[in-house]
C-alpha cells in the first residue's frame, strides 16, 4: 500500500509540475472556443449580476428561487454579454470579477461575449476616457499596452465573442484614438487589438460596435474602419435615442451586411414593462411618448417589442442575433436609493423580482 501511495504521489507531483511549467510558458496559447454550431445569437447583457448577487437579491421564476443563468439558459438564451473595465474604482466589472463570472457562464453551458471598454468606467459615444494607468503613455506605448492587455484577456478569459470597444462612434481611448481628430491612430489601435486576438484565438469572433441605426451615420463609420480585421457589426438600438422606426433597423442591417460583407447583431436593446419606478433613481424611460407605437409599457408590450426585434433580425439578409441590455438591473440598492437603477422598469423581472414574459424571446424559434 505504501509503495502504491508513493507511486501515486510521485505521479501527482509530476502532473502538478508539468501543469505549472505549461501555464508559466510565455508561448502558451489558450484553447480556442469551439466553433458555434447554433449561430443565431440570443444574448443577455447581465454585467451587474455579480454585484447584485452580493447584495443578497433573490430572483424567482415560476414561484421558485432560481439562479439567473439557469433561468436564462432554460429560456433559450445561448450567450451572456459581459462588460470589462480596466481598473474600476470599486472593482465591479474589473478583470478579476469578469474572469470569475465568465468562467461561471461557461460552466452553465453558455457562450461568453466580452465587451472591452478600454476604459476604467462607462464608454459610449459621448465618453471614451482612456484608463488612468495609460493616460501619460506615448502613442507607441499606448498601442503596445492595448495589444498586451488584449492578449491577457484572451489568455485568461478566452471569450467566444469579443468587442473592441463599446459604442465607438467616434473612436476610443480619447484623445489619441478619437476617430474625427486622430483617424489613423484610432484605426491602428483597433488593428493592434484585432491582430492580437487573431494570433491567439483565430476562431474567436471580433465585433466592432456602433450606437445607432442611421443609414448615413453607420455607413460613414463602417467605411472608416473597413481596413480592420473583424467579423461582426454590432449596433445599439434604443427607441428613446435612435428613433421608433423598426423598418429602418432592418434596412440598415441589410445595407451594412451587403456593403461590408459582415454579419450584423443588435448588440444592445431594451424595453419597459412599466413606466413606474422601484427606487428614487430617475429612469431612462418613463414617458408614453418614448414608446414605440403598438408596444405599451406592459409585460406583454415588452415581450412583443423584443419578439419584433428578434423577427426583424432573423428575417433580414445579414442579421445574426440580438442582445438584451440591463435585464438584471433591478432596484437592488433599496426602494429609496437615489443611486440605484435607471433601468429597473426594463429588467427581466418585475418589482418583486419575479421573471417576466419577455424571457420567451430567447426561444430558438
Amino acid at each position: 500500500m505504501k509503495r502504491i501511495l508513493t507511486i501515486l504521489s510521485l505521479s501527482a507531483l509530476l502532473s502538478i509540475n508539468f501543469a505549472c511549467s505549461s501555464s508559466d510558458s510565455p508561448e502558451e496559447t489558450p484553447v480556442d472556443p469551439p466553433v458555434v454550431v447554433d449561430d443565431f445569437i440570443r444574448a443577455a447583457d447581465i454585467s451587474f449580476l455579480p454585484e447584485i448577487e452580493s447584495a443578497k437579491v433573490v430572483f424567482t421564476n415560476n414561484g421558485k428561487a432560481e439562479d439567473m443563468l439557469t433561468t436564462l439558459k432554460n429560456a433559450g438564451c445561448n450567450t451572456i454579454r459581459i462588460r470589462l473595465w480596466k481598473n474600476p474604482a470599486d472593482g465591479h466589472s474589473g478583470f478579476n470579477e469578469v474572469k470569475t463570472f465568465a468562467s461561471r457562464v461557461k460552466k452553465a453551458g453558455l457562450k461568453v461575449w466580452l465587451t472591452v471598454h478600454y476604459s476604467d468606467d462607462w464608454a459610449d459615444p459621448a465618453v471614451q476616457t482612456i484608463p488612468a494607468e495609460w493616460k501619460n503613455l506615448s502613442y507607441a506605448d499606448l498601442k503596445t499596452a492595448v495589444a498586451n492587455y488584449t492578449s491577457t484577456i484572451i489568455t485568461d478569459i478566452n471569450p467566444d465573442i469579443i468587442q473592441i470597444g463599446n459604442e465607438i462612434n467616434n473612436g476610443f481611448l480619447w484623445p489619441q484614438g478619437k476617430l474625427t481628430t486622430n483617424e489613423t491612430q484610432c484605426i491602428e489601435l483597433l488593428k493592434a487589438a484585432s491582430a492580437t486576438i487573431r494570433s491567439k484565438a483565430p476562431n474567436t469572433k471580433i465585433m466592432i460596435h456602433y450606437a445607432g441605426v442611421s443609414a448615413t451615420d453607420t455607413d460613414w463609420f463602417f467605411n472608416k474602419v473597413k481596413s480592420v480585421d473583424y467579423d461582426y457589426i454590432g449596433l445599439s438600438y434604443y427607441p428613446i435615442w435612435h428613433g421608433k422606426d423598426l423598418t429602418l433597423v432592418k434596412s440598415t442591417i441589410n445595407a451594412l451586411g451587403s456593403k461590408f460583407t459582415k454579419k450584423v447583431i443588435i448588440a444592445e436593446t431594451a424595453y419597459p414593462f412599466t413606466l413606474g419606478y422601484n427606487d428614487w433613481t430617475n429612469n431612462i424611460v418613463g414617458q408614453d411618448d418614448q414608446l414605440v407605437s403598438g408596444y405599451p409599457a406592459t409585460p406583454e408590450g415588452q415581450k412583443n417589442y423584443m419578439l419584433a426585434i428578434k423577427d426583424l433580425v432573423k428575417t433580414s439578409t445579414s442579421g445574426i442575433g440580438f442582445a438584451y441590455w440591463g435585464g438584471e438591473w433591478v432596484a437592488f440598492k433599496g426602494d429609496e436609493a437615489t443611486n440605484g437603477s435607471t433601468f429597473e422598469n426594463q429588467a427581466f423581472y418585475d418589482f418583486d423580482n419575479k421573471a417576466l414574459p419577455v424571457l420567451q424571446v430567447f426561444k430558438l424559434n
